[in-house]
């Protein structure tokens, strides 16, 4: 039986927030379109939302055309600048992935990011070889749900969960058709009852195939 785990990035793997508003931050005092810093905090507050809604709420202030134009610059900007940079990783990531590898699990990630953000996550720590396939809105401009279900699918995944932190991560679990565990340490909660891990290497010692579907 082919059993798969399928992890979000951000608030699962690491927290890129702060330097992605560094990266923004540069765009956007180039361009001139607009008077305003943002914040770490600004970031984290719409991670996990696809990149034309992030948009919407922080670049309200500019016509339609002009934030898709200004959020282009800034995801292009941020995944040179990650790449380079990277960001804060979850406490013990890279061991936790290598034993459940070592346990038989596939390993993969879902985001609702730009192109590219998911493959500079991998490139600055390292981590390409551990995971089989990685998907995001910005390759396809599908939600995160069917993302899930395609990488599920076109990996002929028996059973699989998803592990993620925030509601949306769940919602798009359940449209999936796949179990999810909750990083509760990560920037969300949910509203429904579901198992959960407050650190990263809590995976490797959970009964994670009671939780797949």
């Amino acid at each position: 039986m082919k059993q798969g785990i399928i992890f979000d990035m951000d608030g699962t793997l690491w927290d890129s927030a702060e330097n992605v508003a560094k990266s923004w931050n540069l765009v956007i005092e180039e361009s001139g379109l607009l008077e305003k810093t943002l914040t770490a905090e600004d970031i984290s507050g719409v991670m996990g939302k696809t990149m034309d809604v992030i948009a919407d709420i922080l670049f309200a202030e500019l016509p339609l055309e002009e934030r898709g134009k200004l959020l282009e610059a800034c995801c292009t900007r941020e995944n040179d600048y990650l790449r380079e940079h990277g960001g804060i990783l979850y406490d013990q990531v890279e061991e936790t992935l290598r034993v459940l590898k070592q346990k038989g699990y596939d390993l993969y990630i879902v985001s609702n990011c730009q192109s590219g953000y998911i493959e500079a996550f991998l490139d600055y720590y390292g981590l390409r070889e551990l995971f089989g396939d990685i998907e995001c809105y910005g390759n396809n401009l599908l939600q995160k749900g069917e993302n899930i279900r395609l990488v599920a699918d076109r990996n002929t995944l028996d059973e699989a969960v998803y592990v993620g932190d925030i509601q949306g991560d769940y919602d798009a679990s359940r449209m999936a058709g796949v179990g999810f565990i909750h990083a509760a340490y990560g920037f969300g909660t949910i509203e429904e009852e579901v198992p959960e891990i407050h650190a990263f290497a809590e995976l490797s010692d959970i009964d994670i195939p009671a939780y797949m579907k």
